[in-house]
Parts: C-alpha cells; structure tokens; sequence
C-alpha cells in the first residue's frame, strides 16, 4: 500500500508545481495557474463520495485500480495539451483518477492499522506522500528545466505505471466482502459520512492555507527574489516525516486534545512569518514550522475520522475527509491566486492566516468537546 501510495503522489507531485508554469508558456496567467490547481482538486472532491461508497459495497481494490487506469492516462495525454482548454479538461479527467485512487489508497490502511494505535498508523501511512512530496516537486521542476515537458509528463505517467503494477499485488480484503455484503442495503446512498463532518471542516480550513503554499510559493520566492525555493518542500516534507510518527504515537498515548489547538496555532505562526520573508534561511524557517503544524493535526484528524465512523462506513468517512482536503486546497489555490493577481503575495499569504485561525475556531466549536480528556 505504501508503495502504491508514494508511486501515484510521486507522479502527482511532479506535476504540481511544474503544470502552472507549462500553462503559462501555452498563453495562461496567475489566474488559470491557480486554476490549473484547483480544478484537479476540485475534480477530485465531486468523485470522492461516489467513491468511497463504492469503496464500501464493491470492496477496496477494483476502485484502487481503475483509479490508477484513468490517473496513468491522463497523465500521458497530457503530451497533447497544447491549449489551455485541453490542459484544463485533462486536469478534470486527471482529478478523477486521482480521486479514486487516493481515496482508495486511504481506506485500505485504515483498514490493516490496530484501532490502538491509528494517530500512529496514519502517520506511517503519510509518510509515502510526503517522501514523494520531498522529491517530486524537485524532480518535476528539474526535468522541465534539463530536458522537457515531454520528457516530465513520460516520466510521470510511467511512475504511475508502477504504482498500477504494484496494485494488482495487494491482497488482504477477502474476509471483509461477506460481512460487508450483509450491511450494504443500510449504507447505501449515503454521500458523505456525518461522523467524519467536525475533523473533515477543520482540514478544510487548514488545507486552505496549503493551497497558497503549494501553488505560489515559487512564484512568491521569485518575486522575494530568493533563489533554490524547491529545498523549501524538501525541508517541509523532511520535518513531516520526523513529526508524524513521534506525535501520532504521543497523541494516542496522551490524547489528540493536548495536540490540535497548538499544531493550529504553528500553522498560523508559519503564515505570519512567510508575509516577512526575504531570505531562503527564512523561507526554510516557515518551512520547518507549518511542517510542525500540518504534521500535528492532519494525522491526528484523520485517525479520529477513522475512530468515529461505523466500521461499514469507513470507505465514506474517508472519502469525506479527502472531500475536505481537496476542496480546502482547490479553493485555497484559486482564491489566494485570485488575491495574488489583485493585492500581492504577501497580502495574500497575511490573509491566509485568516484561515488558519477559523480552523482553530472550528475545532473548539465542532470538536474538542467531542475529544476524550
């Protein structure tokens, strides 16, 4: 599962940053940059819950591959994309197989991680991505710079190639279908599951703020004019994988209580900080600190998604919560595109901090009552 999971963000994750800049050398502006974000992600949010009640009544792996199937092709067609409307549609189909697939990815580690240690298992299960998110955006933004984007969008799609061979390998749901056949008329039609709702609306106002930073940090360095900011997402990414596992394990030993509100308040610090930066020293700062942050409370959420649902639920629970990250970080992408385009970067990332504090609002309305002390 891991292996599938790092071999689909890998290949993902090349084309994160590296898309809006081909957009821009076939006629797009900062406007369709963001665009070109958010639609992947939105297309991704629309498909989710069909998903993840599939995932319930249909069992885990047939959605996983046929996920991977439409990610692989699109990503190879994206060698055709020489309009903005071609690439844009392509983003949509994109979307979808990434929507499936991750959303399937997802539910099969909550399914194999003991309920006693889930904060600690979904951190383990985060590590792939974030691996893949220490070298992909590097990697993408490397070969568009040394060889081509034929060469990153080949590149891509045969990455994803592996992950499509390595998921017909997984097999460990064969004693789940006849328990789960029985409660299938119950769960059907259900689109999202309300018990996942509460951590679901905190990501998303969480994930908001990641939109700004994973679309138009380069952008924002370059207008800092700080030079080498793909190290930024290494340093992220490497803080992410020291962090989860150690505070996944604190947070079941202690409870997530003493763990949320302070994880938020790192992410709006990071915010604050990122509106100052000049320098790369700084930039790695912010990096090191929203990494603390997201690393804290995007784990922890998702086991307590995983912890509320019924067992039959869980495929939509976490669809529910993937819905929630995407559409944070879709409309993260295109209103904070939208807000760089009139006002400036650092305007941008200031009003950001926004977000990150209605997230913490959130959570103590929606949430901490809910929490064990």
């Amino acid at each position: 599962m891991l292996f599938v999971s790092f071999l689909m963000f890998m290949s993902m994750y090349m084309l994160l940053p590296t898309l809006p800049l081909y957009a821009q050398t076939i006629g797009g502006n900062e406007t369709v940059a963001g665009t070109i974000v958010g639609i992947f992600t939105l297309s991704a949010v629309v498909v989710r819950p069909w998903f993840g009640n599939l995932l319930d009544r249909k069992g885990r792996k047939v959605i996983l591959v046929i996920g991977v199937i439409i990610f692989l092709v699109s990503v190879l067609a994206y060698n055709l994309a020489f309009t903005i409307v071609t690439l844009l549609s392509l983003r949509v189909v994109h979307g979808i197989g990434w929507g499936a697939s991750t959303t399937a990815t997802g539910t099969m580690a909550s399914d194999v991680i003991p309920a006693a240690r889930r904060a600690e298992g979904m951190g383990y299960y985060g590590i792939a991505a974030t691996i893949a998110m220490s070298l992909g955006p590097a990697l993408g933004l490397y070969l568009v710079e040394y060889k081509s984007y034929t060469f990153l969008f080949t590149s891509a799609a045969i990455i994803a190639a592996f992950g499509l061979s390595g998921s017909l390998f997984i097999n460990y749901e064969t004693p789940r279908k006849s328990q789960n056949a029985a409660q299938t008329p119950k769960v059907k039609g259900v689109i999202l599951e309300k018990t996942a709702l509460p951590p679901a609306i905190v990501l998303f106002f969480i994930t908001l703020t990641y939109g700004g930073i994973v679309s138009f940090l380069p952008s924002y360095a370059d207008y800092r004019d700080v030079k080498n900011i793909g190290v930024f997402f290494t340093v992220y990414a490497f803080v992410l994988l020291i962090g989860r596992p150690i505070i996944g394990k604190l947070a079941d030993r202690y409870g997530p209580r003493r763990f949320l509100a302070p994880g938020i308040l790192l992410i709006a610090t990071a915010l604050l900080l990122l509106t100052k930066a000049t320098s790369l020293s700084m930039f790695l700062l912010v990096g090191i600190i929203y990494g603390l942050g997201f690393g804290t409370v995007q784990p922890i959420l998702n086991a307590l998604v995983i912890s509320f649902a019924p067992p039959e639920r869980r495929g939509a629970a976490n669809a529910t919560f993937a819905v929630a990250m995407d559409l944070g970080i879709g409309l993260g992408a295109v209103t904070l595109g939208f807000l760089a385009q009139q006002l400036g970067y650092i305007y941008m990332y200031g009003s950001s901090v926004i977000f990150a504090l209605l997230a913490l609002v959130m959570y103590y309305a929606l949430l901490h009552r809910k929490l064990p002390h």
